[in-house]
């Protein structure tokens, strides 16, 4: 069995070593092709495997066939496994630096022997690359500054990652009856976007202290017993610090001041063991301060001017009505649009805008004029069969001139438009920040997409002016997204608080291009109540009529039925 993305990556893994072993072009293009056809294809992969059914698909060739049907029988790839012969596995790292495609690495591999980030870097530093053809001193530049980003991110998690790794430790935890309970606290409790360490107060009774360490012996390999503490290093990719407690009235204490963080307790005026007590609310009290949700607990909460901006959230994933900017097979996405609201209305969801990319974007098959058409007809026939209350969205690019990607007769035929830069990352700040203006003060535009464009340890945001930007979107009524998929969280939480003071209204998305990243939303939640944000401030929170209400603020929309 085999998901269809994994088959999407492996044909498109094998075309970039078919690409590093310069092999015959048409077959490198007839693997990506056949990715592309794959990604397209709405049925089962495992079913068209299993009935023969793939082979009659254009653009799947016998050989492309044969691949498929491997690995979904057996889960591993002959033909890639083939590719990969005689090449180290530390190869793999330089195909995270952008800019170095299979060829280059391939001249790299060939000529100069280079085999890792590190001797990239090594190479980079002896400007050994300078004699290497295609290369120069500005291209060589730009590897050190991504290999020097990648060392930066080396030591850190994305969320999703963290929660996948704290949850093998909950498993573990939940097998040791000696625990009478336990809570992860520290970046994990305050929801951080990206982690650099793991955290977790147990709460343990004294007698039972061995009986723990001996059965932490058995499943976790302890570095360093130290008094309270316990440095480890497990299958966890970031270290792993567990305090030990032995009452109740320690557990929350040892939370709360684990939970940090220090600017924030520093500014607060907590010292340590000073204020005690068995609930959270009451060592607040006891400071005479106003009580602060554990995610918000940073330095940045002090410096909010209106305080009822720092009431907790009351935010929650099931408060989410609609279903807003998710990709179908009609663009980049995995699964159809039928296929993603059926799913999405399992989770609860009310209504729905589906938001494949515009017709710039040809990299994630952006839809032509002819294709909104034919997107349009479909939607209009799900509706008159389901009743369901599924509007046409588009996420339109925003041009290098701040035009958005269609003209004003096809825009006002949307029913809802996300407006993002997908494209020209390099301006100056005061382009870029006039280009997204622009966009903004677009009639047709509801929703500023990913507003900063960063891709967390991957991708820094393109220079602009935020405040400008927030500013904007206050002024033309447009929502400013938080994007919910782990590589972005963006809008930054740190931005939230300014735009919540200008009085700007959010859209929690998860930009989803198959039916797994639906439950990513959850993440913008997180984000989203790191900031504060109320239900009254999610346009996604709002009932069908509220919602449409908004999306005829300032033209009237073709919205029909369902109240």
């Amino acid at each position: 069995m085999a998901e269809k993305k994994e088959i999407v990556n492996l044909l498109d893994e094998i075309a970039d070593f078919l690409e590093f072993h310069s092999e015959n072009p048409f077959k490198i293009s007839a693997f990506r092709n056949g990715s592309n056809t794959i990604r397209k294809l709405n049925d089962d992969i495992n079913e068209l495997v299993n009935s023969g059914e793939l082979k009659k698909v254009k653009g799947i060739g016998k050989g492309i066939y044969a691949v498929i049907e491997e690995y979904c029988s057996h889960g591993f790839s002959t033909a890639l496994d083939e590719l990969k012969k005689d090449i180290p596995d530390s190869l793999a790292e330089l195909f995270q630096i952008r800019g170095l495609g299979p060829k280059k690495i391939s001249l790299l591999f060939n000529q100069e022997k280079i085999k890792s980030i590190d001797d990239l870097k090594t190479a980079c530093n002896e400007n050994k690359l300078l004699s290497v053809k295609g290369f120069g001193e500005k291209i060589q530049q730009k590897i050190l500054e991504e290999i020097g980003q990648i060392e930066e991110n080396r030591n850190y998690l994305l969320i999703h990652f963290a929660e996948r790794e704290s949850g093998k430790i909950k498993i573990l935890f939940d097998e040791l009856p000696v625990i009478k309970k336990y809570e992860f606290t520290g970046e994990i409790r305050r929801t951080k976007e990206v982690y650099s360490s793991l955290e977790v107060v147990i709460l343990v009774e004294s007698d039972k202290v061995d009986e723990l360490l001996s059965s932490f012996k058995e499943k976790i390999t302890l570095d360093v017993i130290s008094g309270e503490i316990l440095k480890s290093n497990t299958a966890v990719k970031l270290p792993l610090t567990i305090y030990l407690v032995h009452s109740e009235n320690d557990f929350t204490a040892r939370l709360f001041e684990t939970t940090g963080s220090e600017e924030f307790l520093t500014k607060l005026g907590y010292a340590s063991n000073k204020f005690r007590s068995d609930n959270e609310e009451e060592i607040f009290s006891k400071m005479n301060a106003q009580f602060t949700a554990p995610e918000m607990r940073e330095k940045d909460f002090f410096s909010i001017s209106n305080k009822e901006l720092q009431i907790p959230s009351d935010l929650t994933n099931e408060q989410l009505k609609g279903f807003l900017h998710f990709h179908t097979t009609y663009s980049d996405g995995l699964n159809s649009v039928e296929e993603m609201v059926s799913s999405a209305i399992k989770l609860g969801y009310d209504y729905f805008a589906v938001c494949d990319h515009s017709k710039t974007a040809a990299y994630a098959n952006g839809l032509s004029e002819h294709r909104i058409l034919k997107q349009r007809g479909e939607i209009v026939d799900i509706n008159s069969r389901t009743r369901w209350r599924l509007l046409q969205g588009i996420e339109s690019d925003i041009l290098t001139n701040g035009e958005l990607d269609y003209p004003e007769e096809i825009l006002q035929e949307f029913q809802f438009v996300v407006a993002s830069v997908h494209s020209n990352f390099s301006l100056s700040e005061e382009e870029m920040t006039r280009r997204i203006v622009k966009a903004i003060e677009n009639p047709f535009t509801d929703v500023l997409g990913h507003p900063t464009g960063r891709l967390l340890l991957h991708r820094a945001p393109y220079k602009h002016n935020i405040k400008k930007i927030i500013d904007a979107c206050s002024r033309n009524q447009v929502a400013l997204e938080i994007n919910a998929h782990p590589n972005r969280l963006d809008l930054d939480w740190r931005n939230i608080f300014y735009a919540r003071e200008q009085g700007c209204l959010f859209s929690i998305n998860a930009d989803a291009h198959s039916l797994d990243n639906i439950l990513l939303t959850k993440y913008g939640v997180a984000i989203a109540r790191k900031g504060g944000i109320q239900t009254k401030e999610v346009i996604n929170c709002f009932d069908y009529k509220t919602f449409v209400k908004f999306l005829n603020r300032k033209v009237t929309r073709k919205v029909e039925r369902y109240e």
